[in-house]
């Protein structure tokens, strides 16, 4: 008999942790090759870690609800066959650069430090694998204390590390300051408490989801992070319209794809994008990042009512065809629940069809740390003043609102309108003779 461990398996750029949601499996239980024996969920999206071997279950290690970290045996499963067993890894190939960091930790020689703790003394998590990067490139638990977490629960991931670690000697070292008691003082504003909800026997009381928490709280974060401000304006899509009604079959045909209004409306999006790029930003602390690449966040609706967000990756260099199967694939994917963790990450502007729901206009959040938020509302047949070299008269058009909800910290008015008055013009240039 030999025994293998099965570990938590590398799920993408940035991902260091899991949280262990249900184990599928218990001790004793004979696991067939490539069976899932325990399911887990990182930010946003859920996923099972299949066995790689045939055999029993002999050991669990973590217990539901604990957060792991990439590479930790999480359990050992027993097999028929030689003494030994070697452990593998599962392995999604990461980013170039993000692989190149990686190396370079590895090749560091271990740092004589002061250990760091599982926990600070606010109470704050550290996984094990934070911990041992920041005990090799001697990152104290004051330091560790400073770094800005952008995982469940505001926990350090090791993406954040590692960024941490790369701009070490550009930031200025944190201070240790000693804690003094608090002395109120007038000025000090009260915390806001929830009000109270009082509950009686007719009420059904439900329990939030674990991803309805989780977007809770990134709404609630991004509300006071960002100071939105919004600006709206009507398009007339008729062109559109009238365009795609005489080519979907057609497309249909040849591409094997459904054509919908959507990726037509997100290729004219990434146009924009592209010629006003400081809306492709993100802010952090005082510093702007103009982002290189543009990659559409398109905000999906799953079966339970939550909503996903996929990213189409370098969304300005795909035509209609290569944006349509994108939306198409990642849409098909999120409502069955296969998305990978890379394709929810990176975004740098988010587009939601509100107008699916039936809204004539919506004002969006916006997703963290981006800038800017785009929501399309629903397309409606209105009468309209339509301008010709013999007068104006009444006609019917085909027309939508478009909100467009952004960070006033660094988008200011006149960017955030510009950007959707250039949308308009470039909609309403579209030319209804072209092809696909």
């Amino acid at each position: 008999m030999a025994r293998f461990e099965l570990k938590l398996p590398k799920m993408g750029e940035s991902v260091a942790e899991a949280t262990i949601t249900s184990w599928l499996k218990e001790v004793g239980d004979t696991i067939e090759l490539d069976e899932a024996v325990v399911e887990i969920a990182t930010d946003k999206v859920d996923s099972e870690v299949p066995s790689e071997v045939e055999g029993t279950l002999v050991e669990i290690l973590f217990n539901q609800d604990d957060v792991v970290a990439v590479g930790d045996t999480i359990a050992v499963i027993e097999t028929e066959g030689g003494d030994v067993v070697a452990s593998t890894e599962v392995k999604v190939e990461a980013p170039k650069e993000v692989a190149e960091v990686e190396k370079k930790i590895e090749k560091v020689v271990e740092v004589v430090s002061a250990p760091i703790s599982k926990t600070s003394d606010s109470g704050k998590f550290y996984s094990p694998l934070v911990r041992n990067i920041a005990e090799k490139e001697g990152v104290s638990m004051i330091e560790l204390g400073a770094i800005s977490g952008s995982g469940k629960d505001n926990r350090v991931t090791k993406d954040d590390i590692l960024t941490y670690i790369a701009n070490r000697g550009k930031n200025p070292q944190p201070k240790i300051v000693a804690s003094q008691p608090e002395t109120p003082t007038k000025s000090d504003k009260p915390v806001a408490k929830a009000a109270p909800v009082s509950v009686n026997g007719e009420d059904e009381v439900i329990e939030m989801s674990r991803m309805g928490k989780l977007i809770a709280k990134h709404m609630v974060d991004s509300v006071q992070t960002s100071a939105h401000v919004q600006s709206f304006i009507e398009i007339d899509v008729t062109n559109i319209v009238k365009w795609r009604n005489k080519v979907k079959d057609a497309f249909l045909k040849r591409e094997g794809e459904k054509l919908t209004f959507t990726p037509i409306l997100m290729h004219a999006v990434a146009s924009t994008i592209k010629k006003y790029p400081l809306i492709n930003i993100a802010l952090n602390g005082d510093t702007i990042i103009k982002k290189k690449n543009i990659n559409l966040g398109m905000a999906a609706a799953l079966p339970d009512g939550n909503l996903i967000v996929p990213v189409i990756k370098n969304a300005d260099q795909l035509n209609l065809v290569g944006m349509t199967k994108a939306v198409n694939d990642l849409a098909g994917r999120a409502r069955n629940n296969q998305l990978k963790p890379d394709e929810i990450q990176g975004g740098t502007y988010t587009v939601t069809n509100v107008g699916s729901f039936g809204s004539v206009m919506g004002t969006p959040i916006i997703n963290q740390p981006q800038v800017a938020i785009l929501a399309l509302g629903a397309i409606r047949k209105v009468p309209a003043v339509i301008e010709t070299p013999d007068g104006d008269f009444i006609g019917i058009r085909q027309k939508m609102f478009v909100s467009h909800s952004y960070d006033h910290r660094v988008v200011n008015g006149a960017l955030g309108g510009m950007f959707i008055k250039t949308l308009k013009e470039i909609i309403e240039a579209w030319d209804v003779n072209q092809d696909f």
